[in-house]
């Protein structure tokens, strides 16, 4: 029962070129840094990526984007991530955008064991209607397309037919985790995480803080240990490494006003 591995380059020795990996965070939020950089350094290449995003600031994902180990993106946002359109509109990147709220029900039934399941959200588009580019052929045609999905009525409402998602490997970052796999996420940071980590058939989790079995409150705990494999502790260094992707603050008051 202890999922713990030393060390992130170990956690993720057996990621083979070509695998289908399912990623946590949001933005800068819940990225799995570590796990990510790991994969890098071992040079892993043919990545199918399922994540909300494909990193910001040169971080997370945005790392294995750069040296082109990625081939293929389902997600939601593509956002400000420039050498992510670069790379979709050249051709080099399939790309399989679809809702967020879709996306993320579909990494949550794949973990559920639900094959599919019937919504409302993109029918009457090209979500339900196929045509959407998954990738350009580099001079602005369309190379592969997406297909047209099932729509069926239920009640006098059309609701499209959308696939599970189920990924060989999952990487996500908690904020607490023990060693049975158990893991707990702070306030933004659980976003995609806990479906990320329900999702994939080999799961591993880089957390924060390493507290024994019993230490985490049952009621506490957002993904329990039968959904994750691996377990890597990050070094207080690691786990204070946070970036902000838009620092706002506000003026200051001038002495002796009170704002408000």
């Amino acid at each position: 029962m202890d999922k713990v591995v030393a060390t992130a380059p170990a956690a993720v020795a057996d990621v083979p070129d070509g695998a289908s990996l399912a990623v946590g965070g949001f933005g800068l939020s819940g990225v799995p840094n570590v796990l990510i950089q790991a994969l890098h350094e071992r040079g892993v290449r043919g990545l199918g990526v399922v994540s909300n995003n494909c990193g910001a600031m040169e971080t997370g994902l945005a790392v294995l984007l750069a040296a082109g180990r990625i081939a293929r993106v389902t997600g939601s946002y593509i956002g400000a991530n420039k050498e992510f359109a670069r790379q979709y509109l050249a051709g080099e990147l399939e790309v399989e955008l679809i809702p967020q709220g879709t996306l993320a029900e579909r990494l949550r039934a794949g973990g559920a064991g639900i094959a599919a399941f019937f919504t409302p959200a993109g029918v009457g588009t090209q979500v339900a209607e196929g045509g959407l580019p998954w990738r350009y052929d580099g001079s602005g045609g369309v190379a592969l397309a997406s297909p047209p999905k099932e729509v069926r009525e239920f009640d006098g409402v059309e609701y499209v037919l959308e696939r599970a998602i189920r990924t060989d490997f999952a990487l996500v970052r908690a904020a607490k985790g023990d060693r049975h796999g158990n893991l707990v996420f702070n306030r933004s940071a659980r976003n995609f995480n806990p479906l990320a980590a329900m999702a994939g058939r080999i799961t591993v989790a880089e957390v924060e803080e390493l507290v024994e079995p019993g230490e985490i409150d049952p009621d506490a705990v957002h993904v329990p240990g039968v959904f994750v494999q691996r377990v890597v502790p990050l070094t207080p260094e690691q786990a204070a490494d946070k970036k902000i992707e838009r620092r706002t603050v506000s003026a200051s008051s001038a002495r002796g006003t009170v704002n408000g």
